[in-house]
């Protein structure tokens, strides 16, 4: 094979790579982790592939690789293929707008003006001057389950911090299948601004499947709300303003903690322990395991997570299952919810995060907001990118609005 067919087909390859980004292909099976990850990784790294593969272009034709005809049927695909990721890179860069829209409704306004650049050439730029990280605290002891270290949490807080400031507080917990995953890998952009505005954040460890079995991920989550309660004064936090965040299994664990606040059955020897919440955040969050409206076109959960996380089928266990379906416990007390997705999520639908926003908005008697972001893929905002920006001024306007709304009410009750 010569130079230029080489050429035509690595053209031809990245040309379909560019169509799985920008277009929202939903393929099982074997596929799916792969569709997700190609996805994910051009989609939110657009301008760093457009380079690498600009090079790799440029090589060849330094090469000869356009004096056959194969060749010049190679670059006519490669700009093919960079017109679809400059499109693609251009709904990151419009997710302000969209994100502005899911704000509107209760008046909320950020700065939309996100440069197109944001990120690059470092996509992995979370540190911050006046930000702190304190790693590896003990939020109670190692329960039966832990794989190691899974007790333990960070916190992110401004440098200038000290106890009893009452600085307002984001519980970050991560995603990963309930399988897999650790609290330094998730949520730092989202941490990074919000620390730097003053906020004391928390990012969690908790026991992981398949050595821990649901509920023990939720109880986990909420013996570091206890934990908060009793010691993130000490820190610099206000223990009666605690909000929360998560994405994927991190979504679903958050968005089940924000509605049983006081269950007993996920507070086994701290039921006393208040943990309400204030708002909560769940970035492509699994919301019903059992799939009742039908979203889940890829195949159910139940194969995929009862064997390992629940050790159950749901007709042997019924009340555990849908104990821990978030879109089971939707009430009246829900705290504010900004529920974001991407429509492109190769991994949760989006149509589920529909789903529970329409039985929240029946339901709560808080804001109820959804943004669904055009392109996005699962976990998109674990870099930094325009998408990623867009999406932690959002959300900080957002926690930031109900924390003011919060104090207001303190100030009118003292």
């Amino acid at each position: 094979m010569n130079l230029a067919t080489i050429f035509l087909v690595m053209s031809l390859f990245g040309l379909m790579l560019s169509a799985l980004t920008y277009f929202r292909v939903r393929l099982a099976g074997a596929l799916l982790i792969p569709t997700f990850i190609i996805g994910w990784i051009r989609g939110e790294l657009v301008l760093w592939t457009l380079v690498i593969e600009g090079a790799v272009t440029l090589g060849f034709v330094l090469g000869g690789a356009l004096e056959a005809n194969a060749g010049k049927a190679g670059l006519v695909l490669c700009l093919f293929s960079w017109t679809l990721l400059g499109l693609a890179h251009r709904r990151g860069v419009n997710a302000a707008s969209e994100l502005s829209a899911a704000l509107a409704p209760i008046g909320l306004e950020f700065d939309r003006d996100v440069s197109a650049l944001h990120g690059f050439p470092n996509p992995f730029g979370f540190n911050h001057p006046d930000v702190e990280r304190i790693h590896n605290i003990e939020y109670g002891e190692s329960l039966p389950g832990d794989q190691g270290g899974r007790n333990l949490l960070d916190i992110v807080r401004p440098k200038d911090a000290a106890a009893g400031d009452r600085r307002p507080v984001l519980l970050q917990v991560h995603g990963g299948a309930w399988m897999i995953g650790d609290k330094r890998e998730q949520g730092r952009p989202l941490m990074r601004e919000l620390a730097s505005r003053g906020w004391v954040c928390v990012a969690i460890n908790y026991r992981l499947s398949p050595k821990a079995t649901m509920p023990d991920h939720i109880v986990d989550v909420k013996r570091s709300i206890a934990w908060i309660r009793k010691q993130i004064a000490s820190y610099g936090g206000d223990p009666e303003f605690i909000c929360i965040t998560g994405g994927s299994a991190g979504g679903h664990l958050s968005s089940l903690a924000a509605l049983t606040a006081n269950d007993p059955r996920f507070q086994p020897g701290f039921e006393s322990v208040d943990t309400t919440l204030a708002a909560c955040v769940p970035f492509y969050g699994v919301f019903d395991f059992l799939d009742r409206a039908g979203d889940r076109a890829l195949g159910d959960m139940i194969s995929s997570v009862g064997p390992g996380v629940f050790k159950s089928k749901p007709e042997d266990a019924p009340e555990l299952w849908d104990s821990v379906c978030s879109l089971m416990r939707v009430s009246e007390d829900a705290p504010p919810f900004f529920v974001i997705q991407g429509s492109h999520d190769s991994l949760v639908m989006a149509e589920e995060a529909v789903t529970f926003v329409t039985a929240l908005e029946e339901k709560s008697n808080q804001p109820v907001l959804h943004a669904e972001l055009l392109g996005a893929q699962h976990a998109f905002e674990i870099f930094q990118s325009p998408r990623t920006e867009a999406s932690v001024r959002a959300v900080t306007a957002f926690v930031e609005n109900v924390r003011a709304e919060s104090e207001g009410k303190r100030s009118a009750s003292a």
